[in-house]
């Protein structure tokens, strides 16, 4: 039953006002370091400004903006608790509706992919930009196993990431290996680390999972820079080769047929930009298939029901251990074919790129889409990669507007993007069970 919402349950003009004088409190801080001083070159003397009109704009700004916010928050409050008490038989049929409704965006979202590389085939950034997307949707769909379905906290994606890559890059440098050849065998080799890693550590749970987790990372990352013969060090490891079109360089080669001789086409560095993006779009359509189809066999079922409660799990004799291990080790998996794809596409590697930050962002993509929500990490790695390019004309407060977005959105949507998704299994008229 839905809970009774009383009169007054509504927060009063006083409330709201207290409300939004923090707002304005923390804005103040946060503003006179960033907008109300500034540095200038004066006469050859740096010379401390200030922008008291702008740093007043802005508090003002932020305590109307908060006002009406917290207005609209609480008016959609109350619309939905009215529409929870109306609810009855028919919340069945809204999940199908909504499940429907995501499957179209989904379907238009994989129509728009198909054809961004033709319509934006003379501008190289936004198809760059949109393979980087599609690389952080591949490394989100794995942590989402993990996080998502399993419900393990996993702050060391990265070293997963960063296994691929290394594990393609000492492959092609060293004994010769093609991409092709390399990807499933890398891939293997993440998900024998995530094995590594899950047996000892499965055992924790929360927080401490997260601090193991995290620890790994940073090994990976610290045995990466020292281990000079192995890896390169910081230097990193370069001239790895890049994926050919079955056996078709895309450089210009004048002993061996080239993709573009090939196909009587006039050279361009842009058949080698768009392949690599029909490659990572394979690589995740790919991904997002095995992990729906995995959902609905019994091992997908077992990951949701550890997720939420593993003591009843327990009680049921279901070997809770396997299924985490399971989660852990086809999550690296499928981030060490994204780091395979890194690799091949950078054509060089360091330490540098598998950070901690990197491992936040992941983490970040995953719970800002909606924890378990396929067609939400696709929305969040859009976000959290287009936000930062958008932001690159406004250097200064590049940052400032990407936290203020953040904040924003989970805000408005604390549970993810798409925090509602369509249930694995749903119960028909007739009782039973229909996928």
């Amino acid at each position: 039953m839905p809970p009774l919402v009383f009169a007054n349950d509504a927060p009063t003009a006083a409330e709201r006002l207290k409300d939004a004088s923090g707002v304005a409190l923390i804005a103040l801080l946060l503003g006179i370091p960033m907008i109300g001083l500034t540095t200038a070159d004066q006469g050859g003397s740096l010379q401390v400004l200030t922008r008291w009109p702008l740093l007043a704009a802005f508090i003002a700004a932020s305590f109307c903006g908060r006002l009406v916010v917290r207005y609209l928050l609480d008016a959609l409050k109350r619309r939905r608790q009215a529409q929870d008490r109306q609810a009855g038989a028919a919340g069945a049929k809204e999940t199908r509706r909504g499940g429907r409704m995501l499957e179209s965006i989904g379907w238009l979202a994989f129509g728009l992919a198909l054809v961004l590389p033709i319509v934006f085939s003379d501008n190289r950034y936004v198809v760059d930009t949109a393979t980087t997307v599609l690389i952080y949707v591949m490394l989100g769909w794995g942590l989402n196993v993990v996080v998502g379905l399993a419900g393990l906290l996993d702050l060391g994606h990265v070293a997963f990431y960063a296994v691929g890559a290394y594990a393609y890059a000492l492959l092609s440098t060293q004994f010769g290996w093609g991409f092709w050849a390399a990807l499933p065998v890398a891939g293997i080799i993440a998900g024998v680390f995530g094995l590594a890693l899950g047996w000892p550590s499965l055992r924790l749970r929360g927080d401490y999972l997260a601090i193991v987790t995290l620890g790994f990372g940073e090994i990976i990352r610290v045995v990466l820079i020292n281990w000079t013969d192995f890896s390169g060090g910081p230097n990193g490891i370069s001239s790895i080769p890049r994926p050919t079109f079955f056996g078709l360089p895309f450089v210009p080669s004048s002993d061996n047929p080239t993709f573009a001789t090939y196909f009587g086409l006039e050279f361009s560095p842009m058949h080698r930009i768009i392949f690599l993006y029909y490659v990572i779009l394979v690589l995740s359509l790919l991904t997002n298939v095995l992990v729906k189809r995995l959902r609905k066999l019994p091992i997908g079922r077992a990951w949701e029901a550890v997720r939420e409660d593993e003591i009843a799990c327990k009680a049921l004799g279901m070997n809770v251990t396997n299924a985490k291990l399971s989660a852990f080790a086809l999550g690296a998996m499928l981030g060490g074919v994204a780091g395979v794809f890194f690799a091949a596409r950078q054509g060089f590697i360091s330490p540098e790129s598998f950070t901690f930050n990197e491992s936040a962002i992941i983490l970040a993509i995953v719970v800002l889409g909606g924890m378990g929500s396929q067609l939400g990490v696709v929305l969040a790695s859009v976000v959290l990669v287009l936000l930062p390019e958008l932001g690159r004309d406004f250097a200064e407060y590049r940052m400032l507007l990407f936290g203020a977005a953040m904040i924003l959105i989970m805000v408005w949507r604390p549970g993810g993007i798409l925090s509602h998704r369509e249930p694995t299994l749903l119960l028909s008229s007739e009782g039973g069970r229909r996928e």
